[in-house]
């Protein structure tokens, strides 16, 4: 029952009409102030102020659900050992949940808690009708198999996408998974709000993983672009790549596609975030991309910069998700 009582929102397999509006079109300028520096040509895809349009429209719904319904959309984290990356993470995706309206719920457990006590907290939260939506913060300890954790969260509380049947229905023409994975769907929210056009054009996605390779593929081809996906195992990737209109690069090594790898004039979305030595700066590193940003803004026609492009765009989808799951169980139009 819960899956026909899907609310309207944006199809994962109709391309959602391109609608850079002042403020979006106003992200995309040769001069925008980024944390990368201004390129020669290519115009900025400002993933930071893309953000914060997706975070104001998400307060907005969550307000709109609460007036009409008294629900109050509910995320919950489920933090396992004592990564210090993973609490800046998780205090991050809190704060978030407070500048929108959400409700957050959280549950800290030591780096030597057992699997079956991160299942009973999933399994508690699964039961809880105040969550609409429950993340478990990754990686976790080793002793834990992160993929019966992860298919152990209820289906409709999937806010990661990454549940077998979520995964299933994405990928199948004419069905509709609950809860899209939350960088792919950034990625193509940056496109899309940046005005590019998917139907006929050639997009090449590079990396496979399931976390965003796969579902950004998927993505780009509900919306009528003929995709390939390269991998380590594809030879002459560069000529691959250098025949497509948009290119997402998420393969987490450090500024490997180079400017005569790009098209000119294509879109470039770079998903990676990668530290190299820099003795000039004050940590002794700087991040970049999987792609050399400096040279391909001098052929690209559109491209994030990293930090400052993907990255915020991850926990923007996560509230839209949450969001998305709470107006659903209510039977709410958003």
């Amino acid at each position: 029952a819960r899956m026909s009582a899907r609310t309207p929102r944006a199809s994962a397999s109709a391309p959602r009409r391109a609608r850079p509006a002042a403020s979006s079109r106003a992200r995309l300028s040769r001069g925008a102030v980024l944390d990368a520096a201004p390129p020669a040509s290519a115009e900025l895809i400002d993933g930071k102020a893309i953000a914060a349009d997706i975070r104001a429209e998400v307060a907005e719904k969550a307000a709109r659900l609460s007036a009409a319904t008294g629900v109050q959309a509910g995320l919950a984290v489920v933090l396992v050992g004592d990564r210090k990356d993973s609490e800046t993470y998780v205090r991050s995706k809190k704060k978030a949940c407070e500048e929108a309206g959400i409700a957050s719920f959280g549950t800290d457990l030591p780096g030597d808690a057992t699997e079956d006590e991160v299942l009973a907290v999933v399994e508690k939260y699964n039961a809880d009708p105040s969550v609409h939506g429950i993340l478990v913060q990754l990686p976790m300890p080793d002793h834990i198999n992160e993929e019966r954790v992860l298919g152990a969260i209820s289906v409709d509380k999937d806010v990661d996408g990454f549940h077998p049947l979520n995964m299933g229905m994405l990928a199948l023409r004419g069905r509709e998974p609950m809860f899209v994975p939350c960088t792919p769907k950034g990625c193509i929210e940056l496109l899309e709000r940046s005005g590019v056009e998917f139907s006929g054009k050639k997009a090449v996605v590079i990396g496979r993983s399931n976390i965003v390779g796969q579902p950004a593929a998927l993505l780009c081809q509900r919306r009528d672009a003929t995709v390939t996906i390269v991998h380590s195992r594809t030879p002459d990737a560069e000529s691959i790549v250098r025949e497509a209109d948009i290119v997402i690069a998420a393969v987490g090594r450090a500024e490997m596609v180079k400017g005569d790898w790009i098209k000119p004039g294509a879109a470039v979305i770079d998903v990676g975030i990668n530290a190299v030595d820099d003795a000039s700066k004050k940590r002794g590193y700087r991040l970049v991309g999987d792609v050399d940003f400096e040279g391909a803004s001098r052929v690209a026609g559109k491209i994030t910069p990293v930090p400052g492009g993907v990255g915020p765009m991850t926990i923007a989808m996560l509230l839209e998700n949450t969001v998305e799951g709470a107006a659903r169980t209510a039977g709410f139009e958003l």
